[in-house]
C-alpha cells in the first residue's frame, strides 16, 4: 500500500484502509483512492499494482484512465466555445454534420450532452456487428451516419449515448479550429494546473506514469491477466482522458467553488440543471453530470469504466466532501464505494436513513418470471440483486436492485442508464409476501413494514403465481408486457424457424443464425470482425442474447413478429440500441 498525507489523516481513515485492505495485494491490479474535504487532503493510497508485468506497485500519483467521467469536461468545453459565439448547442445538430439521418427528428448538440438525442451508440453497433475488433479512425462517425433509425425521438426519453458525446467532440474540434485534445489542454486543464491530466484517444499510446490496465483471462484460459484494450483508435469526448488523484480532486474542488477558474457562472448553472424531457418528467442527469439525493444529502458525481478500468468521481457539495476512485481491473465496484466512503466520513450525524430496498423473499412469486412487450420488443424480469434485495433484470442485464418508492417499485436512470423504469405496485397486489424481507420500504415504518409481513405469511407463497400482464414505464412511456411462458421450449424446437442467412444495414453487416452442438448462435460478420452471439429460448419467438466478447459478455433481446413459418426479420434490443433490424437474405 503507497500513501500520502498519512500525518494529516482524520479518524475515519482507518475505515476506509478496511474498505480497500481487499485489495492491497502484490500479486494483482489494484486501484487509487483519493479523500479531501474543504479542499484539504484526507486520505490518498494507491492499491496493487499498476502493472504486473513489471511488478510496478499503484501510488497515489498514478495517472489512469477515468472514461466516462471525461463528459462533463466536454460539456464545459462546448459551453465555453457557445459563449463565445462559436457553437451553438441548441440549434439541429445537422448544421454540424449535414450526413446524419434524422427518422424521429432533429436533435441538438444540448441533447447529446443529456442523452436524449434518441440517437444509437456506435460504440453498442460496432459490439454487435464487430466484437472486440479494433476500430480505425473516422468509423465511428460513419457508423452514426448510418444508423437509419433510431432509439426514440429526441428528447422523449433517455439512454446513455457515448456517440452523442463522439458528434460533439468533432463540433467541438470544428468550432475551435483546433484538436479536441489541444482544446481541453489550453482551455481548461493547464489553467487549473492539471498537469497530469490529458485526453488520450486510444490505448496503443505510451504516457510517463500510466498504470496498465487489465482484464481477467477469459474462462478456459487459465487465472492470469491480458491487456485491457478499448476497440477503437479514436475515443474522443465520451471518455479519452487519463489523470491523477490530485488533478480530479483538484478539479472537484474547483467544480464546488463560487469562484470559477473555467467557464462562467451561469456555464455552470447550466451544468449542474437536470434535464427535463418532452413530458416533463425531470431526470437526474445534468451535463455531463449525474444530480440527485443519497442519505438525505444532495450528489453530484459521474462514473466511467473502460476495457479493464472503472472510475468514480463524487461530491457532497454541502459537506465540501470529494471522493476519487479509479482502479486498474482490482475487482471492485467504484460506485459503491464511493458510497461507502461517504458513510464513513460523515456517518449517522450527517447522514439520514438509507433507501429501504425490498427484499426478494417478499416478491418469491415474481422470482424467475419474465415479461415481453409485443409491440417494442422489450423484456424485462425479475430476479434477486446483491444483499438478497428484489431485482429488475431489463433485456437480460444482471439484475439491480429496485426501491420501492411512492407506490411504485422503481429504478432510477442513475441505477442502469436509462429510464427511469417503473411498475405500479398495485398490479402486484396479489402477490403474497414470502419470509420477513427484515427491512420496509423506503418511506414505510418498522410497525406497517412487520405487519405486512404478518400479513403475507399468513397467506401461503404457493397459492400466488406471477400475474399474466404487467405494465412498466420507461421515462413515462407506458407499455404493457405479457408473461412468457415458466416453462420455455427447447433450444432445439425454436430455433429452427431462424436458421438461415440475415443481412442487418444499420451495421453494415451479414449474418448467420446456425446451430454449432447443442448452442444456438448467431454469428455476425461486421466492416472490421466478427461477433458470434449465444440465444437462450424464452419463448418460441423470444430469445436471450449474449454478445460483445468476454470481459464481460453483454446482453440483450432478440424477437421475431411471425407468429407462424420460418422467420422473415427479426429484431435486436440491448439498454442501449433498440429494434435494430435483421432482414432474412435468399439462400
Amino acid at each position: 500500500m503507497n500513501q500520502a498525507n498519512a500525518a494529516e489523516e482524520p479518524a475515519g481513515a482507518a475505515a476506509l484502509d478496511a474498505l480497500f485492505q481487499p485489495f492491497n495485494r502484490s500479486d494483482a491490479p489494484g486501484l487509487v483512492v483519493g479523500v479531501a474535504q474543504h479542499g484539504r487532503p484526507l486520505y490518498r493510497r494507491g492499491f496493487g499494482l499498476a502493472s504486473i508485468e513489471l511488478g510496478v506497485a499503484n501510488t497515489p500519483w498514478t495517472r489512469m484512465r477515468i472514461g466516462s467521467t471525461s463528459k462533463h469536461f466536454t460539456c464545459l468545453a462546448a459551453l465555453l466555445l457557445a459563449e463565445e459565439g462559436k457553437l451553438d448547442i441548441d440549434t439541429g445538430v445537422r448544421r454540424y454534420f449535414p450526413g446524419l439521418q434524422t427518422p424521429l427528428g432533429e436533435p441538438t448538440l444540448r441533447q447529446f450532452m443529456t442523452h436524449t438525442s434518441g440517437y444509437r451508440c456506435y460504440m453498442d453497433i460496432a459490439s454487435l456487428a464487430d466484437g472486440m475488433a479494433i476500430q480505425p479512425p473516422g468509423q465511428a462517425l460513419s457508423a452514426q451516419l448510418r444508423q437509419g433509425s433510431a432509439n426514440f425521438a429526441p428528447g422523449e426519453k433517455m439512454i446513455y449515448c457515448n456517440g452523442g458525446y463522439h458528434l460533439l467532440s468533432l463540433a467541438i474540434e470544428q468550432a475551435a479550429g483546433m484538436p479536441f485534445e489541444q482544446f481541453l489542454k489550453e482551455r481548461i486543464f493547464a489553467p487549473l494546473g492539471m498537469n497530469d491530466t490529458a485526453s488520450v484517444p486510444n490505448d496503443f499510446e505510451i504516457h510517463p506514469g500510466m498504470a496498465t490496465l487489465h482484464v481477467p483471462a477469459p474462462p478456459g484460459q487459465g487465472s492470469g491477466w491480458r491487456r485491457g484494450i478499448f476497440p477503437t483508435e479514436e475515443i474522443r469526448g465520451e471518455g479519452a482522458m487519463i489523470s491523477t488523484l490530485a488533478d480530479m480532486l483538484a478539479w472537484l474542488a474547483h467544480l464546488r467553488s463560487p469562484g470559477k477558474v473555467v467557464g462562467s457562472e451561469a456555464a455552470w448553472r447550466q451544468m449542474l440543471t437536470p434535464a427535463t424531457l418532452n413530458n416533463g418528467m425531470v431526470n437526474p442527469y445534468g451535463l455531463g453530470l449525474m444530480l440527485h439525493g443519497y442519505r438525505g444529502v444532495d450528489v453530484v458525481h459521474h462514473a466511467g469504466g473502460v476495457v479493464g478500468g472503472t472510475c468514480q468521481m463524487i461530491t457532497v457539495p454541502s459537506q465540501a466532501l470529494d471522493i476519487v476512485i479509479i482502479t486498474n481491473g482490482a475487482p471492485a465496484n467504484p460506485i459503491e464505494l464511493g458510497y461507502r466512503i461517504i458513510d464513513a466520513m460523515l456517518g449517522d450525524e450527517v447522514l439520514g436513513a438509507a433507501s429501504e430496498k425490498p427484499a426478494a423473499e417478499r416478491y418469491r412469486p415474481l422470482l424467475g418470471a419474465r415479461y415481453h412487450a409485443g409491440g417494442s420488443g422489450l423484456v424485462f424480469g425479475f430476479a434477486e440483486a446483491a444483499e438478497g434485495r428484489l431485482g429488475l433484470s431489463f433485456l437480460d442485464s444482471a439484475p439491480v436492485a429496485l426501491t420501492e418508492q411512492d407506490g411504485l417499485l422503481r429504478l432510477g436512470f442513475e441505477d442502469m442508464a436509462v429510464g427511469p423504469l417503473e411498475l405500479p405496485l398495485a398490479e402486484l397486489a396479489g402477490v403474497p409476501a414470502g419470509a420477513s424481507s427484515g427491512a420496509g420500504a423506503a418511506g414505510t415504518s418498522t410497525r406497517a413494514a412487520a405487519e405486512a409481513d404478518a400479513d403475507a405469511q399468513a397467506e401461503p407463497a404457493a397459492a400466488a403465481e406471477a400475474p399474466p400482464a404487467l405494465t412498466l414505464s420507461e421515462a413515462g412511456h407506458a407499455e404493457r408486457y405479457e408473461r412468457l411462458p415458466a416453462t420455455p421450449p427447447s433450444l432445439a424446437e425454436a430455433g429452427q424457424t431462424l436458421l438461415g442467412r440475415y443481412r442487418a444495414a444499420d451495421l453494415d453487416a451479414d449474418a448467420v443464425m446456425h446451430f454449432e452442438g447443442e448452442q444456438l448462435l448467431l454469428e455476425v460478420f461486421g466492416p472490421y470482425g466478427r461477433d458470434v452471439m449465444t440465444l437462450e429460448a424464452f419463448s418460441d419467438r423470444v430469445f436471450g442474447l449474449r454478445f460483445g466478447g468476454e470481459h464481460p459478455p453483454m446482453r440483450g433481446v432478440l424477437s421475431a413478429a411471425q407468429p407462424d413459418g420460418p422467420v422473415t426479420a427479426f429484431r435486436i434490443n440491448t439498454p442501449r440500441t433498440r429494434n435494430l433490424r435483421f432482414e432474412r437474405v435468399a439462400q
